[in-house]
């Protein structure tokens, strides 16, 4: 009987260990598509003059940049834009 409730234990440990590894991969995998859609981000901008380039919270990338408003959000378009969008100083 002691084998079998170390073996469940050990088992779960490692199903435990490895759910809680994989927190960060799936978080940082995200695109922010709560805070995209609440600030109304489009990819490609209407208005050339309020692109993502020329704002201030921008965070130039190579191909795509960053934004300060979506944290971990790699995957943003330098021609695209959003409601928060403030002119570079």
């Amino acid at each position: 009987m002691s084998d079998s409730i170390n073996q469940t234990r050990r088992t779960f440990i490692k199903i435990g260990g490895m759910a809680v590894a994989m927190i960060p991969v799936v978080a940082f995998a995200a695109k922010n598509d709560a805070m995209r859609t609440s600030m109304k981000y489009v990819d490609k901008s209407a208005d050339p003059a309020k692109v993502c380039s020329g704002c201030m919270h921008f965070v130039p990338g190579n191909p795509l940049g960053g934004c300060k408003l979506f944290p971990g959000d790699t995957e943003v378009n330098p021609g695209g834009s959003c409601v928060a969008w403030a002119k570079k100083p």
